[in-house]
């Protein structure tokens, strides 16, 4: 059977984010997928940046982290995003470069694609399912198969339980909240890769 080519792309400004992100990249290559990070492009301004010390440290961090592309979409049969809830939808950086697709979608370069989504927000309720969802709403437009991992496993019970994707809850060190979010992104993660794989090889 051909490997699944995965793409996780991700947004994060101080690093939840790109945490869960690899997380997910050590699940999918364990699954057998071939994986490869990139991050959307920042669209904020420096001064915002530099006015937030984590934003700042987490940017500078990660400034070898390859931005994503059309190229990236292209080249995967599955995506994993993941990005912070932005007032219960998702950020404009995210939002951008899905925006940006227009012409991978009008040529069918976006059907068929199996995706998934996983979010983070400061506090349990804080537009998480609703951040997924919008992502879900751009990728049934695409003509993607959409992946949540639902309840089939009991990770996703100790990482939040939330069935539409993974997500994180920032605690006050500015750290992820508990110990079992790992889980849940992992096994969302071979459970998208395993989707994938039936697709691509049509079982």
């Amino acid at each position: 059977m051909a490997d699944v080519n995965l793409a996780v792309i991700y947004y994060s400004s101080t690093g939840i984010n790109y945490q869960m992100a690899k997380w997910a990249e050590e699940a999918g290559k364990e699954a057998g997928a071939n994986v490869k990070v990139v991050k959307v492009p920042e669209l904020a301004p420096e001064e915002a940046i530099a006015s937030n010390p984590a934003w700042k440290e987490h940017y500078e961090a990660t400034k070898d982290v390859p931005e994503a592309t059309s190229d990236d979409i292209e080249w995967a049969d599955a995506m994993l995003f993941s990005m912070p809830t932005r007032f219960g939808n998702l950020p404009a950086q995210m939002k951008q470069f899905l925006d940006t697709q227009g012409g991978l979608w009008a040529n069918g370069k976006t059907v068929n694609k199996v995706v998934s989504g996983m979010t983070s927000a400061q506090n349990p309720h804080g537009g998480q399912e609703a951040t997924v969802q919008s992502l879900y709403t751009s990728m049934a437009h695409w003509g993607a198969i959409i992946v949540p991992p639902g309840y089939t496993d009991q990770s996703i019970f100790a990482g939040g339980g939330n069935p539409y994707g993974t997500s994180a809850t920032q605690g006050e060190d500015g750290k992820i909240a508990g110990d079992g979010v790992e889980g849940a992104v992992k096994h969302q993660t071979k459970r998208l890769v395993d989707v994938a794989t039936r697709v691509k090889n049509g079982q």
